[in-house]
């Protein structure tokens, strides 16, 4: 059973200062680098197909557009960094996608929603770096998403995947789906948690300023899939779930995580 979250993530109110700099500065160069580095990474993918390329670009653009924000970035946890896993995180904003990639020191793929394919710039440089769209309205679809992300894992390359399948609308932690653990289990590799806090308060969901602040991305201790068969993908799904709650320092997730290892244990 995964139980809901009791407690929101703070969502602040931008000031008249922040409204204004944000709509004059922040925003417009926001829009501008993204529109630039995106340009840089579709012109070199017509070079080189194994993304290398695009993808330090992806995390210049990365690093420029936090700046731009007004994100005060660490991390913490850097000893739980695997060169193969499934990195699992909460999605709490649209600034997680450039913070994962400023925060990992590692050529990796991301599994997103179709629908950011869409997207001028951000949508050519996820098709021509060969990040993986999924469609969780189509089941053809979304098994060829699970398939090409499987082909990935077992190909040496390290997953990142929002679990939640979207941006939180109001800061809590929403249900998780069983597609990561699926993965896990079928490739044998760790599920790595990850935490972001402060992204939400920075930029929510349906925001329309930006409010600088300190975000962090908090890296949990690899969760070994060793032991475990696909018909237990739910349980794995509610460790990691509980696990993410607990780095974000909620109470609820502490107890959670708690009672799913003491099962595990039995």
């Amino acid at each position: 059973m995964i139980r809901q979250p009791t407690a929101p993530t703070e969502r602040r109110s931008p000031s008249l200062a922040a409204r204004v700099s944000s709509n004059l500065l922040r925003a417009p160069a926001f829009f501008l680098v993204t529109g630039i580095f995106g340009s840089f990474s579709l012109l070199a993918s017509l070079f080189e197909r194994e993304g290398r390329l695009q993808h330090r670009i992806a995390r210049s653009w990365a690093r420029v557009s936090l700046l731009t924000a007004g994100v005060r970035a660490t991390v913490t946890g850097r000893e739980n960094l695997r060169p193969r896993a499934i990195y699992a995180a909460n999605h709490t904003s649209f600034l997680d996608v450039p913070l994962i990639f400023a925060m990992l020191p590692f050529q990796f793929r991301i599994l997103a929603k179709q629908s950011l394919w869409k997207w001028p710039f951000i949508g050519w440089h996820l098709h021509r770096s060969g990040q993986i769209p999924i469609d969780e309205e189509k089941a053809d679809s979304s098994v060829a998403g699970l398939n090409r992300a499987l082909k990935v894992l077992k190909s040496g390359l390290p997953l990142v995947i929002f679990p939640e399948g979207g941006r939180t609308p109001d800061g809590r932690l929403q249900p998780f789906m069983n597609g990561p653990a699926y993965l896990a289990i079928r490739a044998r590799v760790p599920v790595i948690p990850i935490a972001v806090c402060g992204a939400f308060g920075v930029l929510p969901m349906h925001g329309k300023h930006f409010v600088p602040g300190p975000v962090e991305l908090r890296l949990g201790e690899p969760i070994e899939t060793t032991g475990y068969t696909i018909r237990e993908a739910e349980q794995l799904t509610a460790r990691v779930r509980a696990e993410i709650l607990e780095l974000g320092g909620q109470a609820d997730g502490q107890r959670d995580a708690q009672a799913v290892r003491a099962e595990q244990n039995r």
